[in-house]
């Protein structure tokens, strides 16, 4: 158990650190287009709809995003971007980042003992299971990319 709390704070401030760090990327990133040719751009009564919706319901959203692959950094940078207030910002962080860690320290490294005791005791079902995982990995990633193709009106290719 010791070993579960110790990880998880670690990975705790991992988390706070580099989302907060790409939070902060994305305020400077925002001020920057807002001194630069884009400025007309985020101007606009559209961006600043999405700016204030952003500021005043982006903190679930923020969240949530520690519990998605591939989405979290996104919904921190654009935070910043987009100018959402700390007192917003930061309990998201806090919680979302929690939720992270802990689901890491517990799931994600239990995943990892299961499989390194799998290779220790029978290498080639381990072998298999981490080729499984890859295949399955790559499977879902052509999937979606083929999905979005579509979506997008983009015809689809088959080469043979």
């Amino acid at each position: 158990m010791d070993d579960v709390l110790l990880t998880a704070g670690a990975l705790y401030a991992i988390v706070l650190f580099r989302a907060g760090g790409t939070f902060a990327v994305g305020w400077l990133a925002g001020a920057g287009a807002r001194r630069s040719r884009f400025a007309g751009r985020t101007s606009s009564p559209k961006f600043q709809r999405a700016e204030r919706a952003i500021q005043r319901w982006g903190a679930p959203v923020v969240a949530v995003s520690f519990l998605t692959v591939g989405f979290q950094t996104a919904a921190n940078f654009l935070a910043g971007s987009m100018r959402m207030p700390l007192p917003r910002y930061l309990p998201a962080l806090f919680l979302g980042g929690a939720a992270w860690a802990l689901l890491y320290a517990t799931a994600g490294l239990g995943a990892l003992r299961v499989l390194g005791r799998l290779f220790a005791d029978q290498p080639a079902l381990g072998a298999s299971a981490v080729a499984a995982l890859v295949l399955a990995g790559c499977a879902a990633v052509a999937y979606r990319r083929r999905r979005a193709d579509r979506a997008s009106g983009d015809p689809v290719t088959d080469e043979a």
